[in-house]
């Protein structure tokens, strides 16, 4: 399919040369990461932290693999490969993403893009201390828990102490919805789905976990240096929230941030804040990425702002 260079908008050609090096260094990049969990595959094992990003979100290793240059690149050269996947169409100046699908995806990108402002909008708020973890099995016995493989770093009792003696703070539905139905009325807010957009916080780790989900949704018109950005980050988020989960993992060489303890919580904070410095620039750069799509199709992005209460 070929259509004008000037429906299908680019602002930059790769010559091949350029992408195919391109190309190469994500693949080289995201082969850190995915090598290993085929692996672990293949044998049948499982990793509770490594694993998750690829369990948790519905992306595979295959597709993260696979680069995307993003909306408004043109690949030049023998580039018909990219014709094969969704989203693609040749231009007079190379093939490029399909100005007709990125349409079909900004109902959804809109939805993202709300989020993301409304999450950046408001104050960064730090001490949750992961604590949804240890909601997560508050009540059971050792055998019960999710990584019932690995052992508990305290008894059931002492687990049921913490969770107790510190408020659940937690402001993210989707780890609220895992915790035990006796820890579910001990946070200090009751979530739903609904409201997801008027709870999230910047401060949040999982908040920050998802950004990967959002920058992976809205490929191939997002490049991958921001999806395995968001990835990084993501891998990060989740070795701090099993670090400072009620789970001994020390056999992983996973050494636990202690938050059942004062100097545990002050470590686990200073963590929590670097890693939401982080994720404000990635939420920024999906957003400016989303509003740009916004404009060129003629949306009125500070209208939308206002109506989001950014």
């Amino acid at each position: 399919m070929t259509v004008d260079h000037t429906t299908a908008a680019v602002v930059e050609v790769l010559a091949e040369p350029e992408w195919r090096v391109r190309r190469s260094d994500h693949e080289r990049r995201v082969d850190a990461w995915t090598a290993p969990r085929l692996e672990r595959r293949r044998r049948g094992e499982r990793h509770p932290v490594d694993d998750f990003l690829f369990e948790y979100y519905p992306y595979s290793p295959g597709r993260l693999r696979r680069w995307h240059p993003g909306h408004g690149v043109a690949l030049a050269g023998a580039a018909d490969e990219w014709l094969q996947s969704p989203g693609y169409v040749r231009t007079p100046r190379g093939v490029t993403t399909d100005p007709v699908a990125l349409a079909r995806l900004l109902p959804a990108a809109d939805q993202v893009a709300t989020l993301l402002r409304a999450t950046a909008g408001r104050e960064a708020r730090f001490g949750c201390f992961a604590l949804h973890e240890w909601a997560m099995v508050y009540g059971l016995s050792a055998d019960e828990v999710r990584h019932a493989a690995w052992p508990l770093r305290l008894s059931p009792a002492e687990i049921s102490e913490v969770v107790e003696a510190q408020r659940l703070r937690c402001t993210h539905f989707d780890a609220f919805r895992f915790y035990t139905p006796a820890a579910r009325p001990l946070n200090e807010r009751q979530l739903t789905r609904a409201d997801q957009v008027g709870t999230e916080q910047p401060g949040c780790l999982h908040a920050t976990m998802d950004l990967y989900k959002w920058a992976m949704k809205l490929s191939p018109f997002v490049s991958s240096d921001l999806v395995a950005d968001c990835f990084a980050l993501a891998r990060d988020v989740r070795d701090l929230d099993m670090r400072a989960a009620p789970y001994d993992l020390r056999g992983l060489g996973v050494e636990p941030v202690r938050v059942e303890t004062p100097e545990g919580r002050v470590a686990f904070v200073a963590e929590q804040r670097r890693l939401a410095e982080r994720g404000a620039r990635l939420r920024g750069a999906l957003l400016a990425r989303i509003e740009s799509w916004q404009q060129d199709a003629g949306y009125d992005v500070r209208r939308d702002q206002r109506a989001d209460g950014a």
